[in-house]
């Protein structure tokens, strides 16, 4: 019997709603820096919010998933490589990468960096993972797609060309780190509880994450009652985004699902609008961009298993 993880339109539902909340932490992130005074030069208490968001995110993705199973969840011998692996490319890597990075790069610039990780997944998958093929429909779709942002972002009349390694360089190397963990988690998920992983790998990067910028003596202060639970739904976030991800890439390919982070970009400016009342952000290539994400996603959802358009001869 098929899980309904395999219906293509579960899949698109799903991938959808996981933007839609990766979207939303954005917002959240700057209203988190302003309510903590996380200012944007001070890295180490930025990774100290990071690591406490994934590491509360860890504990409600375990418990999620043990109160149906009426026990605690713990993983075997075999898991704990897995979760290791992936708590360093997922979670410590990525982030520390972007955090570092972010501070010396412009957001316009990271944004249009960050949006190369559906192509960087895609030829992952292709040249190291040699799990899927790789077509001219997928090669035109990631072009499609990170026109859009590119759009977007030069909309917005923020994006200068320059390049520092440990500005750009640093989200690059972010987004080679999070390409590689969607390809492991694909490849753990055949013998592993996707949803396991993800729970303790956060919890393990999480904690890593925050024992480092306590060392190195951020603390997390604040005077207002809502800062904690704007934590915990950050924690949900994560919690129900990633796990999702991840069963996702489960069963399908890993094309199918990377394909629909071009969308993040665009659910983050309509939602900073929606909530910060930045009404400017949503302009005429706002909507072109939706447009070109939109033809992209399209363009691999319909997708077929065809001979003609092969471009790497990679077996199924």
């Amino acid at each position: 019997m098929k899980s309904i993880w395999e219906k293509k339109s579960i899949m698109i539902m799903t991938a959808c709603f996981c933007c839609l909340l990766w979207g939303s932490a954005h917002t959240c992130v700057k209203i988190g820096y302003s309510m903590f005074s996380i200012t944007s030069d001070n890295s180490e208490g930025q990774i100290l919010f990071a690591g406490t968001r994934f590491f509360v995110a860890g504990i409600m993705v375990i418990l999620a998933a043990s109160i149906p199973a009426r026990r605690i969840l713990i993983p075997s011998k075999s898991d704990i490589k897995p979760i290791l692996i992936l708590a360093l490319f997922q979670t410590i890597i990525q982030y520390v990468f972007f955090y570092f990075g972010l501070a010396r790069a412009s957001a316009a610039r990271s944004s249009v960096i960050s949006g190369t990780t559906s192509f960087v997944s895609i030829l992952m998958a292709v040249i190291i993972f040699r799990s899927e093929k790789l077509t001219a429909r997928k090669v035109i779709a990631c072009i499609l797609g990170f026109a859009g942002v590119l759009i977007m972002e030069l909309g917005g009349g923020g994006l200068e060309f320059g390049f520092s390694f440990i500005g750009e360089g640093f989200i690059m190397l972010s987004v080679l780190s999070s390409s590689f963990a969607a390809n492991l988690i694909k490849e753990f998920g055949k013998e592993h509880d996707p949803v396991l992983l993800s729970g303790y790998q956060f919890m393990t990067g999480g904690a890593i994450m925050m024992i480092y910028a306590y060392v190195m003596g951020a603390r997390l202060v604040s005077d207002s009652h809502f800062s904690f639970l704007l934590i915990l739904y950050m924690a949900f976030i994560s919690c129900a985004a990633y796990s999702l991800w991840s069963i996702l890439l489960k069963y399908h390919p890993v094309s199918s699902v990377t394909i629909f982070s071009f969308i993040t970009p665009l659910a983050g400016v309509f939602i900073s609008a929606a909530v910060l009342g930045d009404k400017q952000a949503i302009s005429i290539n706002t909507l072109i961009a939706l447009v070109l994400v939109c033809a992209g996603i399209i363009m691999v959802s319909l997708e077929k298993v065809s001979a003609d358009n092969d471009l790497t001869g990679v077996p199924e």
